[in-house]
């Protein structure tokens, strides 16, 4: 069994994560349908939908590893997230 400082790492590994992939797909939202080239358009299509599968994966793996009583984002989670900049 895994220590819990140790799964309290991987949650917040897998949150931090979770928020770098949202601000990815907001910056590929964005530039959808945006060019004149449909190639292009097709491509940031692909790149937006393949950013919206991993968050989804990556938030399954999050649940997964979140006890029931800790389902809400933690203070220190916080801080480690305004300190990166997300």
């Amino acid at each position: 069994m895994m220590s819990e400082d140790y799964a309290h790492g991987q949650r917040d590994g897998l949150r931090l994560a979770l928020a770098i992939l949202a601000a990815e797909e907001a910056k590929w939202a964005a530039l959808l349908g945006e060019s004149r080239s449909g190639r292009t358009n097709a491509i940031r299509a692909v790149r937006h939908k393949a950013l919206q599968v991993a968050q989804a994966r990556v938030q399954t793996a999050l649940n997964r590893l979140t006890p029931k009583a800790d389902s809400t984002m933690t203070s220190e989670l916080a801080s480690a997230l305004d300190k990166a900049g997300l």
